[in-house]
C-alpha cells in the first residue's frame, strides 16, 4: 500500500514510513494511494470475531508488507488485551433505535486508547527494525496526551513532549498526563488554546531549525492512528446486521479524526447510512458542512474540552478525497486558510462531504439535557461530548429501521462536575485507575511562545537516527 500527500508534492511512503513519518514534508497529511474494499461476504466473515482478529482483518490491507498478518495480529492481541472489557469496544442499547458504543474501556478511560494503544507498539516494531530513535511531538486537548503518554512510557527509543492548553482540560485529564513518571515522558503547559498548541507541533515539522531531530506525531495527523479507528466502526455495524442493513453514526467531533474514521470505512465497503458530525460552540465543522463556511474564530472555553478546537487538521484529508485528489489545489486552497483563517468549500467539495455527513450543534443546554434524558431513560451516565453525540443523534432525521450509533468517546468520570450539574450523579474513577489524585504532578508551564516550546523540546530530544 502506497502512501500519498494530501498536497500533493511529498514523496510515496509505504505503512512504516507514513506511521514514523506522521505530517508529510510538505505540510500536508498522508493517506492511502487507494482505497482496499471488502465485499458483502467478506464483512459478514467478521461476524463473531474477537475484537483484535477483527481489527487485524481490517487494517491488513493498509499494511500491506510492513507488517506479516500474523505480526499485525500479535500486536493487535498485545494492544488490546490492556482494555477492562472482552469486546473492547461494546455496544449498549439506549432505547429502540438508540445505542452507545462504548470507547473508553481502555487504559486512560477514552477512545484514544484504541488507536494509540496499537500505535505506541507499532512505533516499537518499526523504530528497533531500522535502529532509530524518534522524538514524538504532540498537542492535546485532553484525552490524546493521556493516551499517548501511557502508550510509549518508558519505552527507550522515543521521547514524547505533550503540549496541553493550561487550564483548559479538566483535572483527570491533565492529572493522567503529568503523574505518569518516566524518563522519557515531558508534559508542556502552554498559554493559549488547543489550536495555539496544534499549530506549534505542525509548525515544527516544517522548522528548519528541527532537522537534527527525528519527529514523530501521535495526533490523528498520523494515518496509523486514524487507521486503528476505522475498526470499531466495522465492529458496531457487523453486530447491528452489516452488511445486510444499514448504520448511522453520531460522532462528537472536534480534530475530525474520528469521523474521518467513519469516512473510511464507508469507502472500504461498510454500508453507513449517514455520519452525523456532532460539534459544541465551537462550530467550525458545523458551519463548513452546512453553509461550505470553513472560517475560524475564537475558540469558547466549553465543559466539552476535547472538542473547543476551531481548525480541525484532519478536515484537509475529507476535502482533499471528496475533492477530487487534487493535491496541488489542496496546497493553494490551505495556504490561503494559513493566510486568512477562512475559506470556502468548492462545490465538488461540498458535494462529496454532503453524500455521506450531515452536522449538528449543540450548546451547554442541549448538552445537559442529553445526560439527564441518557439517564432518565436508560440508566447510562454519560460524558458531555457522548451528551453532544446523542443529542445530534435524536435531532438526526433517518428511516426509523437504521440504527443510530453515538460514539461514547470518554468516561464520565474525567468529567465530574458537568455531569453531576445535569444529572445529580458525581460518576466515580474506576478502581483500574487507582490513587490517581494522590500522585505527584510534573510538568513544565510555559508561554504560547514558538521558540520557547521548540527550544525546550530541542533540549531533550531523542539522538537523531
Amino acid at each position: 500500500m502506497d502512501y500519498i500527500s494530501t498536497r500533493g508534492s511529498a514523496p510515496t511512503l509505504d505503512f512504516a514510513g507514513v506511521t514514523l513519518a506522521g505530517l508529510a514534508s510538505d505540510g500536508g497529511l498522508y493517506l492511502p494511494a487507494e482505497w482496499p474494499g471488502f465485499s458483502g461476504d467478506h464483512i459478514r466473515d467478521m461476524r463473531g470475531l474477537p475484537y483484535a482478529e477483527l481489527a487485524a482483518r481490517v487494517m491488513q490491507p493498509f499494511v500491506g508488507d510492513s507488517l506479516s498478518p500474523e505480526r499485525l495480529r500479535e500486536l493487535c492481541e498485545a494492544a488490546y488485551g490492556r482494555f477492562s472489557h472482552d469486546a473492547v469496544t461494546p455496544l449498549v442499547q439506549l432505547d429502540q433505535r438508540h445505542w452507545l458504543l462504548e470507547l473508553f474501556h481502555g487504559p486512560t478511560l477514552a477512545f484514544k486508547d484504541v488507536a494509540l494503544q496499537l500505535l505506541g507498539l507499532l512505533f516499537e516494531e518499526f523504530l528497533a527494525r531500522e535502529d532509530k530513535h524518534l522524538t514524538i511531538v504532540g498537542a492535546t486537548s485532553g484525552d490524546t496526551g493521556s493516551a499517548a503518554i501511557d502508550a510509549v512510557a518508558g519505552r527507550e527509543r522515543i521521547e514524547i513532549f505533550m503540549l496541553h492548553p493550561d487550564g483548559r482540560v479538566s483535572d483527570v485529564q491533565r492529572r493522567q498526563m503529568t503523574t505518569i513518571r518516566a524518563p522519557n515522558v515531558h508534559n508542556i503547559a502552554i498559554g493559549g488554546s488547543f489550536d495555539d498548541a496544534q499549530a506549534m507541533v505542525k509548525r515544527m515539522f516544517a522548522d528548519p531549525g528541527m532537522a537534527a531531530v527525528n519527529l514523530g506525531a501521535v495526533n490523528s495527523i498520523n494515518w496509523a492512528r486514524l487507521m486503528a479507528q476505522v475498526v470499531y466502526y466495522f465492529a458496531a455495524a457487523v453486530q447491528l446486521g452489516a452488511p445486510d442493513r444499514q448504520v448511522a453514526f453520531s460522532v462528537p467531533t472536534g480534530n475530525f479524526g474520528d469521523v474521518f474514521a467513519g469516512y473510511v470505512a464507508a469507502q472500504m465497503g461498510l454500508p453507513i447510512a449517514r455520519l452525523v458530525v456532532a460539534t459544541n460552540v465551537n462550530d467550525i465543522l458545523h458551519r463548513a458542512i452546512a453553509n461550505g463556511d470553513y472560517s475560524a474564530g475564537e475558540v469558547t472555553p466549553t465543559a466539552s474540552p476535547s472538542m473547543d478546537i476551531q481548525v480541525s487538521s484532519n478536515f484537509e484529508r475529507m476535502l482533499f478525497d471528496a475533492g477530487g485528489r487534487d493535491g496541488a489545489a489542496m496546497a493553494e486552497q490551505m495556504r490561503g486558510f494559513d493566510a486568512t483563517r477562512a475559506m470556502q468549500l468548492t462545490n465538488l467539495q461540498r458535494e462529496g462531504v454532503a453524500g455521506l455527513m450531515s452536522s449538528a450543534r449543540a450548546d451547554a443546554t442541549d448538552m445537559s439535557q442529553a445526560m439527564r434524558w441518557a439517564f432518565d431513560h436508560a440508566g447510562q451516565v454519560i460524558d458531555p461530548h457522548t451528551a453532544i453525540g446523542l443529542h445530534a443523534a435524536r435531532e438526526l432525521e433517518i428511516d426509523g429501521d437504521i440504527p443510530v450509533v453515538t460514539l461514547a468517546t470518554a468516561h464520565p468520570a474525567k468529567f465530574r462536575d458537568p455531569v453531576e450539574r445535569a444529572t445529580g450523579i458525581r460518576p466515580a474513577l474506576p478502581a483500574r485507575i487507582g490513587n490517581l489524585f494522590e500522585r505527584e504532578e510534573a510538568y513544565e508551564t510555559l508561554p504560547g511562545d514558538y521558540d520557547a516550546v521548540r527550544d525546550y523540546v530541542l533540549q531533550g530530544a531523542a539522538p537523531h537516527g
